[in-house]
């Protein structure tokens, strides 16, 4: 591997987690801490197991889990490429991911190999148990399966189309990690104790836990962000900020839970999806807790534009519906249909150049949403350019359909999808969820609502009132699904 691009840093960091004090606490799961000693056992473990160097692939089917970090810590702390593959596919899903992939060597827990039983899959595979043990449950043939320089294979959310599984290389992952500085490479630990509570799947997940890794810091793991558990883990551990989706920040205003259990974040910060600027303040005036805004992709290893908290001071009120300023060594530019970069607060399509990137660092990557910058560089995204919806020649954006449901004062959160239509090529269709301890409108009103508010053409054909939204992983609202449900109801 060329050390030019900056790999051997971050991976010498998390292999020297092997030589820290053992007896310090390092992953906790159910109010149940593994010691440093118990997870980097497990790294060698999995080490012994991988027979390849620099770039050798390993597929991990990756859980919320203390035996799980030792795993990836094994990958990337010896420069490996760690491919991950979702526990949470349904099992057809699973064989037919893993024989697209292309896999030689698997690791997964116990449960996961049962679900596998009889599947003809040509690959090793080890059995990672919960006590951290690992051994062999299936054999196969040894042969080259390396990608030198990439760090992680990761499939995308897969919110509007199926998901795709993309190279992270270790000089984007080092610099997304590493954009406040870069940590000296020596074993130590920090006092400090971080909350994950996206999987480790999603690439929030997977970056809060390298982050936390990569800088020493105990994780409390969360299988998915559940209000009461996580404010538990807030209220005695007492960290200065975390993460939560934008779905977790609707879950907590409808909760119970007291203003003081929070009490020692100084801000939030939220990803994943579009964060309401009404929903970030009613949060912030009930709990007195900033949220911040931020924007990025799998792709870019994670974040690229956010709000600090003194951009949030000072421009909470003029800047509002922003996404914030482009992070350090990330630069942003809007352009329009020919490439050519565009005027100030004139939208158009999003271009990033930043060594996050998945291309040269020099380029500029074209994002698939559309935005506007303003004078003081605070970025505003407008929709997906891939989302439009095209009702027989008239261009819907799903966004302003969203916007007038979720007017409606019992509805939470909106999704907008297109169904084909023989006729007239697409037609939009809406689902609402409502809020907790309202009266649940009639799909009729909600339909008046939007012929009083939106031109002919982008009335839904159809809304639907729903328990619950389908989301992916990471709380996004998954169109895929949604678009699936509306068509199994029409068969």
């Amino acid at each position: 591997m060329d050390r030019d691009d900056h790999a051997w840093p971050l991976a010498e960091q998390l292999w020297s987690l092997c030589q820290v004090d053992r007896d310090r606490r390092a992953v906790c799961v159910a109010e149940q801490w593994w010691t440093w000693g118990q997870v980097t056992d497990v790294a060698r473990a999995v080490d012994e197991r991988c027979d390849g160097g620099a770039g050798q692939r390993v597929g991990v089917v990756l859980e919320n889990r203390p035996e799980f970090v030792g795993a990836v810590i094994a990958v990337l702390g010896r420069e490996r490429c760690l491919t991950t593959v979702s526990p949470l596919q349904p099992t057809p899903r699973l064989v037919a991911d893993l024989r697209a992939s292309g896999l030689r060597l698997l690791v997964a827990s116990p449960s996961v190999w049962d679900r596998l039983d009889g599947e003809d899959l040509p690959l090793r595979g080890y059995r990672l148990h919960r006590d951290g043990s690992v051994d062999v449950v299936r054999d196969a043939p040894r042969g080259e399966d390396a990608l030198p320089g990439v760090a992680v294979e990761m499939l995308t959310s897969g919110t509007t189309g199926p998901p795709k599984r993309v190279g992270l290389g270790y000089r984007q992952l080092t610099r997304s990690l590493r954009s406040g500085g870069q940590p000296s490479v020596e074993p130590r630990l920090s006092d400090d104790v971080s909350i994950t509570a996206t999987p480790l799947v999603h690439i929030g997940g997977l970056w809060s836990l390298l982050m936390a890794l990569d800088n020493g810091r105990a994780t409390v793991l969360l299988e998915r962000f559940e209000v009461q558990p996580w404010a538990a883990a807030v209220e005695r551990y007492r960290p200065k900020g975390t993460g939560v989706v934008p779905a977790g920040i609707h879950m907590l205003l409808e909760s119970d839970v007291a203003k003081e259990r929070l009490a020692s974040l100084l801000m939030i910060k939220s990803g994943t999806a579009a964060l309401d600027p009404a929903l970030a303040e009613g949060f912030t005036a009930r709990f007195g807790i900033p949220v911040l805004p931020v924007y990025g992709a799998t792709e870019f290893c994670g974040a690229v534009a956010g709000w600090s908290l003194a951009d949030h001071q000072e421009y909470r009120t003029t800047k509002r519906g922003s996404v914030g300023r482009a992070e350090p060594g990330v630069e942003l530019r809007v352009v329009d249909e020919t490439g050519t970069p565009v005027a100030e607060d004139v939208p158009g399509r999003l271009e990033v150049r930043t060594e996050q990137a998945p291309g040269r660092p020099d380029e500029w990557t074209a994002t698939t949403d559309l935005a506007r910058l303003d004078a003081d560089g605070f970025l505003y995204i407008l929709g997906r350019a891939d989302a439009t919806i095209v009702r027989g020649g008239f261009k819907i954006d799903p966004a302003a359909v969203v916007h007038v449901l979720e007017s409606h004062p019992s509805v939470r959160e909106a999704a907008v999808v297109a169904l084909p239509d023989e006729r007239r090529g697409q037609v939009p269709v809406a689902a609402v969820e409502v809020r907790a301890g309202v009266s649940v409108p009639a799909p009729d009103e909600l339909m008046r609502l939007c012929r009083d508010r939106l031109l002919p053409y982008e009335v839904p054909a159809q809304v639907r009132v729903v328990d619950r939204l389908p989301r992916t992983p990471s709380l996004k609202v998954s169109n895929v699904d949604l678009v699936k449900m509306f068509g199994a109801a029409a068969e």
